[in-house]
């Protein structure tokens, strides 16, 4: 394990904590891709984080993932275990569909796998597809399976990296209530990277941008869920989201 990541050291009340994250490829006076960056993500709390392309936001993901290593001037403790559901499910298609969900479960916890499976696969309803191939599934099936194996390690810290991206845009509503009703029942401290405004409303208690390496806008929405996408509330956040993206929305 990286030295400077803290899965047993979380921040204050079980914060997943991040300070002086600065992370840069190539030479080393290349432009930092992170750069000094800060960021806290409270127990149970639900974070988007928007940004350009290159903006950096994946190379966040991955090193609170522990894919990248944390450079040695900053800290990153987190609260255990982390997760992640990616955008693509990366399912082994030679494992069988409740054996793909056991794989996210720590070594010691294997002796009850299929149970433990056959419970995480009921609450993304798919208790009938147990003993099915990759293969079979839909996009969205796929994607469930992917979130029942990132729940089933019971995570205290849940990363998303644009799990709704590649479906369509029915099942993508379908999975934002889904992902809202498994987060309502298991409260673990949630960060979606999205480039969608609207999910980014439609699902976060707080929505950050992230540009030049740092989070510029930190936006509260204590918005009651479900939140409809046609209120005045919406669109002023959409808004105020989408100007300091730099994009512009025109009246017809």
């Amino acid at each position: 394990m990286d030295a400077n990541l803290h899965l047993d050291a979380p921040g204050r009340n079980g914060t997943a904590h991040v300070r002086h994250l600065t992370r840069r490829f190539g030479p080393a006076d290349a432009r930092p891709v992170l750069d000094a960056l800060d960021l806290d993500i409270q127990p149970g709390e639900f974070v988007a984080l928007l940004g350009a392309s290159g903006s950096g936001k994946t190379t966040l993901l991955r090193t609170l993932a522990g894919l990248d290593p944390v450079p040695e001037d900053a800290v990153v403790a987190l609260p255990r275990p982390v997760a992640v559901a990616f955008q693509q499910p990366l399912l082994l298609p030679w494992k069988s569909v409740w054996r793909n969900v056991a794989l996210g479960l720590p070594e010691d916890a294997r002796g009850d796998a299929r149970a433990r499976a056959e419970a995480a696969l009921a609450e993304v309803g798919l208790s009938h597809r147990l003993d099915a191939w990759p293969a079979t599934l839909s996009g969205g099936e796929a994607q469930r399976v992917a979130l029942a194996r990132a729940l089933v390690r019971e995570p205290g810290l849940l990363l998303l990296d644009e799990p709704f991206a590649a479906l369509d845009a029915l099942t993508r509503l379908r999975m934002h209530a889904l992902v809202l009703d498994l987060w309502a029942r298991h409260r673990p401290a949630t960060l979606l990277v999205t480039h969608d405004v609207d999910e980014a409303v439609a699902l976060a208690d707080r929505v950050l941008v992230l540009a030049g390496g740092r989070i510029v806008l930190d936006l509260p929405n204590d918005a009651a869920r479900p939140r409809r996408r046609d209120t005045a509330s919406f669109a002023a956040m959409r808004d105020r989201l989408l100007d300091r993206l730099g994009v512009r929305e025109h009246a017809a």
